[in-house]
């Protein structure tokens, strides 16, 4: 075990920092701006964050496939930038991109995975067949993953990426374009992974509700730094009193002419005079937060009312991950998933 990574956190990154060149003389990306973690043992641990928050630039440092500018990485009890061999044998990296070969069987595919990784011929084909049945891909073993589901390639693609049983499995977005059946297949893997095997999996998702049901921890990443880590139990317990949204009915746009800036900041002022705190208005959705939301909804409503701004729906509903991004960062998670997808695609230009 590398010095400074204790029993029971053996991955971890510290300070970690990475920039990328701007394109066309565009100013550089800070992609990562002095990020820290650390993941406990045998379980889920969560990297939440919208796109471009920089958690697949983390994920590709702590695999090897890309050097910090500075900080340090163990995973696995192994420095990443001294032990980089090391660490490639100890851990399965599943991309957000499929890896397989479209042209080859699902059995293929694995076989050679396994190869790949040191098995001998046996071996990797008595391996293949164990994940085939694994993860119900047994009577498509011998079809081309070319003609695979969605569901079905994803499953492949985590089955790659255990062949060689790593002790710590970094999945990168692995339910983006699910339909909800697979998704749940995919959530019931995850959670037999750390469950029977005791592996640990780093998840990065900009799914709030994945993180919620599958990690043990999660740390919320935004601009490249991690900027609030713990349980997601604790996280939300943390927002004392209860969420109110409210949402504003299509004809409310000719009642709020004047423009979005301006229409933001008069609907922010109309609720927060009506009792609402950590307000944020992003499109038709008005957010905000009340120690006790029932109560201080119908005096917003009111005051919407008297102001002529017709609304469509409102709920109360305990704080969610949502609301500790809000927190947090002081804008709503949807619009930084939006603002951080033009990030993305500089980085990747």
């Amino acid at each position: 075990m590398s010095p400074g990574t204790s029993p029971g956190t053996s991955t971890r990154a510290v300070d970690l920092r990475k920039t990328y060149p701007g394109r066309r003389g565009a100013p550089a990306v800070a992609a990562l701006d002095g990020l820290s973690f650390a993941v406990p043992d045998g379980t889920v641990f969560g990297l939440l964050g919208p796109n471009g928050a920089g958690k697949s630039t983390t994920v590709r440092i702590l695999t090897t496939l890309s050097r910090a500018d500075s900080g340090t990485a163990t995973v696995a009890g192994l420095d990443v930038a001294r032990e980089p061999d090391a660490v490639r044998r100890a851990v399965g990296y599943v991309a957000q991109k499929p890896v397989t070969d479209p042209m080859g069987t699902g059995r293929e595919n694995l076989v050679l995975a396994g190869r790949l990784q040191g098995l001998g011929r046996r071996d990797a084909r008595a391996r293949a067949d164990e994940l085939l049945e694994r993860f119900g891909l047994t009577g498509a073993a011998n079809r081309l993953v070319k003609t695979y589901s969605g569901g079905m390639a994803r499953k492949l693609d985590v089955a790659l990426g255990i062949v060689h049983r790593p002790q710590v499995l970094f999945l990168d977005e692995p339910t983006t374009g699910l339909d909800p059946e697979a998704r749940a297949e995919m959530w019931a893997e995850i959670e037999r992974m750390t469950g029977d095997e005791r592996m640990t999996v780093l998840l990065t998702t900009h799914y709030l509700d994945e993180a919620d049901r599958l990690a043990a921890r999660v740390a919320i990443v935004d601009r490249g730094s991690v900027v609030v880590e713990g349980t997601p139990s604790e996280l939300k317990d943390g927002l004392h009193g209860d969420t109110v949204v409210v949402e504003l009915d299509a004809s409310a746009a000719l009642v709020l002419p004047d423009g979005a800036a301006p229409a933001r900041a008069r609907l922010t002022r109309l609720v927060v005079e009506a009792g609402l705190r950590d307000v944020v208005v992003d499109g038709a959705q008005v957010r905000g937060r009340a120690e006790v939301g029932s109560a201080a909804l119908p005096g917003v409503l009111a005051t919407l009312d008297a102001a002529g701004v017709p609304v469509a729906s409102a709920t109360v509903a305990r704080p969610s991950l949502d609301d500790v991004y809000l927190r947090y960062t002081g804008r709503a998670y949807g619009a930084a998933d939006r603002t951080g997808a033009v990030v993305a695609e500089e980085v990747a230009a």
